[in-house]
């Protein structure tokens, strides 16, 4: 049986393979993450994970490789990872009061009989914030948290103080849609129940 490997330095993602009792080996994969021209935000994360998942193959054929990359998207528009906390600020201003959209796209990918195969998918929800004060919102860039998340936020995190609902997958929030991931890696033998 192929180990995993998942390719990626999130240790949010790994946390969450954990819960569901895979611990894997991680390592980041150097790809180009510009925003092509035209690109809409599904095709976008689809995209990087399908790349990150080949690279991750290129550099480890015996294994089964999983990955993906979550963005937000409000109106329309993705919100990455904040540069600097004035943008991260401007992020959660555009966010607060109104709905957004998570989107994660993975992928998996393996060798088989000599020829790289793989399955990908986007998954989305929605999650709507309260209205968010001045203050609330300095405090929690401040504390540092948002600085390396999608949208600047992250749900398991103080930032779970500012939705008001979610539709959807949770852990698609945090970084890793579980369910649709584990019927990906299921398909590619990665046994998810009755292991020892």
């Amino acid at each position: 049986m192929a180990e995993l490997l998942l390719a990626s330095a999130s240790p949010r993602r790994k946390s969450l393979l954990a819960q569901i009792g895979l611990n894997v080996q991680s390592e980041s994969m150097d790809i180009d993450e510009s925003l092509r021209e035209a690109e809409t935000p599904d095709a976008y994360v689809l995209r990087l994970a399908e790349e990150k998942a080949c690279a991750g193959l290129n550099a480890h054929p015996d294994r089964v490789v999983l990955a993906a990359d979550t963005t937000v998207v409000s109106e329309g528009k993705i919100l990455g990872k904040p540069e600097t906390q004035a943008e991260a600020e401007r992020m959660l201003e555009k966010l607060s009061g109104s709905t957004h959209f998570v989107l994660t796209g993975i992928a998996v990918a393996k060798f088989d009989s000599g020829e790289a195969v793989y399955d990908s998918e986007v998954v989305s929800t929605e999650v709507s914030f309260l209205e968010l004060s001045e203050a609330a919102i300095k405090y929690y860039v401040q504390s540092g948290e948002p600085m390396d998340k999608a949208g600047a936020y992250g749900i398991q995190g103080k930032a779970a103080l500012f939705v008001k609902s979610i539709h959807g997958s949770y852990s698609n929030v945090v970084g890793l849609p579980l369910a649709e991931t584990g019927a990906l890696l299921e398909r590619y033998g990665i046994p998810l129940w009755g292991r020892a």
